[in-house]
């Protein structure tokens, strides 16, 4: 049995509290939500061999200014920075070179204004936190394009319900979609959705 890593004494956190702490210890993923650790389990096979479809669908897609990165830490920026933030690690994201330059001279993580594009893979557990909670989270840093990417059960096709800022209403979205998506925006991008699974 493996013990599971005590959480800082001092909570809420800052955002440059969280990333003092360094990083997730083995089989544990930490993210920041209001000022407080949230914690849940690595993904599953399945949800990592369809992360790892979809990146590569999209990598020959992404314009010279953009990298599209897995699984890293972005500061929401909700907050000033001296109150309880906001750490989230989508899926995916493709995020502007100047971030990444942005990030290495300054240290930190990345921030929401230098997102284009987050995706998260919904898993067992995680359907509300992806389709409700980091849906207005993302539309409230102001993160122009947010893809929810749902497996289903064994058996089902994949679908994936691509979200855009819609001015003060937050997100929009034309519903879900199976079999191919494509898009225009935030780049020409067209998706088979059924070689995820």
């Amino acid at each position: 049995m493996t013990a599971l890593p005590l959480p800082p004494q001092r909570l809420p956190l800052t955002v440059l509290d969280y990333v003092a702490l360094g990083e997730d210890p083995d089989g544990v993923r930490y993210e920041l939500q209001e000022g407080n650790l949230v914690m849940s389990p690595s993904p599953i096979p399945e949800h990592q061999i369809a992360v790892m479809r979809l990146a590569r669908q999209l990598e020959d897609r992404l314009p010279a200014n953009l990298v599209l990165v897995p699984d890293v830490d972005i500061d929401l920026q909700l907050v000033p920075p001296k109150r309880p933030g906001t750490v989230r690690a989508p899926d995916l994201v493709a995020v502007t070179q100047g971030g990444l330059a942005r990030r290495r001279s300054q240290g930190g993580v990345l921030r929401a204004s230098e997102v284009v594009l987050a995706v998260e893979v919904t898993s067992l557990g995680s359907e509300r936190m992806d389709r409700v909670v980091k849906r207005d989270e993302y539309a409230d840093a102001g993160i122009p394009h947010y893809w929810v990417v749902d497996l289903g059960e064994p058996g089902d096709r994949p679908q994936l319900t691509a979200h855009h800022l819609a001015g003060e209403f937050g997100y929009a979205d034309a519903g879900p979609v199976s079999g191919t998506f494509t898009a225009t925006e935030p780049f020409p991008v067209r998706v088979d959705l059924d070689v995820l699974v």
